[in-house]
């Protein structure tokens, strides 16, 4: 974990939170959750760890689900836990489908594109979320420009989606345009290291088109789907507090979808690994706004924390210390089968 990450985590949790909520009234308040709701989010959870797994799937005809679940377990972990993860993930998971026999080409189509369609799904969900205060009557201005601004942000991811897939040379186009916006405006946080995506944007496409031309149904639901058991757990963790104070914390269904889907965006803004202490304060603050005190909003955040990323880092944990031993055996075992000595 990088020094900027653990600066952010003091600030937000050490000196920001304790000036508006007390960690004592909401650790009180998370003891008296009924324990229906307790097994209710402790379900949501294992659904949530096993909905990743389906995306990967869905883009690599063929896998299994246990090399699939393995995969992206590990991939999560790397991701939100080390610094640079996202890069390290995308070439672990490369290495580790191969382990699996995927061919070597089908392995870097499928790394990319699961990397790339959750980008797009954390874009739509603000949209979902403005969708869902709009068809429940909360029509408020603000509301109606955030619509408009995601409406135009997906607009544009699909825009490029669509060069993307007509010619190598749009993808070109798309992945030299991207890098030129992100070295620009990320370089002073990446210690001046320049990304090169072209090359992951020219991948990506050379792996979506047929998929998309048959699976685009089962791929958009197994890309949203992770997205929304994540909020599911938000959603018992509000609903469970509510019930335990005997209080109403004035915020509906609506309203926390809307507070999920606007703060998981700051998973976009480089500053700490995988969200960790942005997200959670864009989110308490976005609870308070709609309505619940600080120590409710501190409370559902830190249940939703401990519902979403504890059980899947620590699972990856697993998966992969799983796969160095599994992987290792495998190989012994093609090496004596074609008289090869196992690579050390």
């Amino acid at each position: 974990m990088s020094a900027v990450t653990v600066a952010v985590l003091v600030i937000v949790f050490v000196g920001a939170f304790p000036r508006f909520a007390d960690y004592s009234q909401a650790w009180a308040s998370i003891q008296r959750m009924p324990i229906a709701y307790l097994v209710a989010l402790l379900g949501a959870a294992v659904v949530n760890l096993a909905a990743g797994a389906w995306q990967l799937q869905a883009v690599l005809p063929g896998l299994r689900y246990g090399p699939a679940f393995v995969v992206d377990q590990t991939s999560f972990a790397l991701s939100n836990v080390v610094p640079a993860g996202g890069a390290i993930s995308l070439g672990v998971e490369y290495d580790m489908l191969e382990s699996y026999r995927c061919d070597r080409g089908a392995a870097a189509s499928a790394a990319a594109m699961s990397s790339g369609f959750s980008v797009l799904a954390t874009l739509v969900m603000p949209v979902v979320g403005v969708l869902s205060l709009l068809v429940s009557g909360e029509v408020r201005w603000h509301y109606v420009l955030i619509a408009i601004v995601g409406v135009l942000g997906v607009g544009i991811a699909v825009s490029a989606f669509v060069v993307i897939l007509r010619s190598e040379d749009g993808a070109r186009r798309v992945g030299h345009l991207a890098e030129r916006l992100l070295n620009a405006t990320a370089r002073p946080l990446r210690h001046r290291r320049t990304a090169n995506l072209t090359g992951k944007v020219v991948d990506f496409r050379s792996g979506v088109v047929e998929v998309m031309k048959t699976r685009w149904a089962r791929v958009v639901a197994a890309t949203l789907l992770p997205q929304l058991t994540s909020w599911s757990i938000l959603f018992l963790a509000l609903a469970g507090l509510e019930k335990g104070a005997h209080d109403n914390f004035g915020v509906s269904w609506q309203e926390s979808l809307a507070a999920f889907s606007f703060a998981v965006i700051v998973t976009f803004i480089p500053v700490t690994v995988g969200g960790l202490g942005t997200v959670d304060a864009a989110l308490t603050g976005l609870l308070t706004a709609f309505g619940a005190t600080w120590g409710q909003a501190l409370a559902v955040t830190l249940v939703w924390r401990a519902g979403t990323f504890v059980p899947q880092v620590l699972t990856g944990a697993l998966m992969f210390l799983w796969w160095r031993v599994t992987a290792g055996r495998r190989r012994r075992i093609a090496a004596e089968r074609t008289g090869d000595k196992p690579p050390r």
